[in-house]
């Protein structure tokens, strides 16, 4: 370890301590500020955080810590956590520190594993960019998307879609996606989905309540109504159990792209908030596979690619859209929020 990358750690809880409030969640805020300042009473999570390998905003290191922090205060212990949580006072460093003096081994258990937040919110996003193709070939979907987590956004067919006044899904879905819209509105198309599937390296069980609780934790705090999306998604998913396998994602996605397309059905290549996380290989892989894929759709069955992702340099989420034949290039439709809560269109 150089003291660049012990360095790198520490630094970016201290930047997504202050970047939280931007994001809706000054609560998120003072925890990690907190956490920063009495890491030292949990040796081990402040071990992995000062020898963290790589880039640690990519891995979405401080998000990790705040799940969990907000895993331990939904368990009501430590109680003092548990109160914080809850409002009963603002000793943040007291109840924090106190926290990963109680449970430094389960915090740097969470700090080792991959995130897997599977945003709800984030659908609202991908299905604006459907409808944009909807519009154009006029088809039903085949869905395929890779880093699935839970398969949640599998299961956007059965949501309710308020986009920017335009309406789309199921208004009559306990699932409800509603982002801040700003710009024009969506052209309006129906969501039509005759099959959706997905891969995980490590897909989650909505039938099991401890990753239900692991993937609450992940919700910041002091957002409610995330978390009773969250909650009324993996009721849905639940009742209706998304086609969803285990699998390296380049690998899975170029078997289902080599299984022959029904006519008549638009195949669509999604993901959001994954490449992130691809090994530099494997992202190449998957964008070379899908363009290669396209040079073979016709108006009959045409292919689309769906992203919602960071910008190499974490400036800004874009929602983005090819499809073949006809719109090769890469379109950005939108910048969002990182959660899908605002979508700023650009058509």
């Amino acid at each position: 370890m150089t003291m660049v990358s012990a360095r790198t750690g520490l630094a970016e809880l201290a930047r997504m301590a202050r970047v939280s409030g931007e994001l809706g969640s000054p609560f998120v805020g003072e925890v990690l500020a907190a956490g920063l300042r009495q890491l030292g009473r949990g040796p081990h999570s402040e071990a992995v955080i000062t020898h963290w390998e790589g880039d640690p905003a990519s891995a979405a290191l401080a998000m990790r810590f705040n799940a969990a922090l907000h895993f331990l205060a939904r368990r009501g212990n430590p109680p003092a956590l548990a109160a914080l949580y809850r409002r009963e006072h603002d000793d943040f460093d007291g109840a924090i520190g106190a926290a990963l003096a109680a449970e430094d081994d389960l915090i740097a258990g969470f700090l080792r594993r991959t995130p897997q937040t599977n945003e709800v919110g984030r659908s609202g996003a991908l299905v604006a960019a459907l409808m944009q193709v909807r519009s154009r070939f006029g088809l039903p979907f085949e869905l395929l998307e890779i880093g699935s987590s839970c398969g949640l956004n599998l299961n956007l067919g059965r949501y309710g879609f308020d986009l920017g006044g335009v309406f789309a899904g199921d208004r009559a879905s306990p699932v409800q996606v509603a982002p801040e819209w700003h710009g024009p509105a969506p052209q309006p198309a129906p969501l039509e989905v005759v099959s959706a599937k997905g891969v995980d390296l490590h897909p989650l069980n909505a039938g099991d309540p401890a990753t239900c609780e692991r993937l609450m934790a992940y919700i910041f705090a002091d957002q409610p109504l995330r978390l009773h999306r969250l909650e009324q998604a993996l009721a849905m998913a639940r009742r209706h159990p998304p086609q969803l396998e285990q699998g390296d994602a380049s690998e899975w996605l170029a078997r289902q792209l080599a299984v022959p397309q029904a006519e008549g059905t638009c195949r669509v290549v999604m993901h959001s908030m994954v490449l992130q996380y691809l090994p530099p290989r494997d992202r190449a892989a998957v964008v070379a596979m899908i363009r290669d894929a396209g040079q073979y759709a016709t108006p009959e069955r045409p292919l689309a690619w769906v992203g919602f992702e960071w910008t190499e340099t974490r400036s800004e989420v874009r929602l983005s859209l090819s499809w073949f034949p006809g719109g090769e290039e890469r379109r950005v439709l939108a910048v969002c929020h990182p959660y899908g809560n605002a979508v700023d269109w650009r058509g």
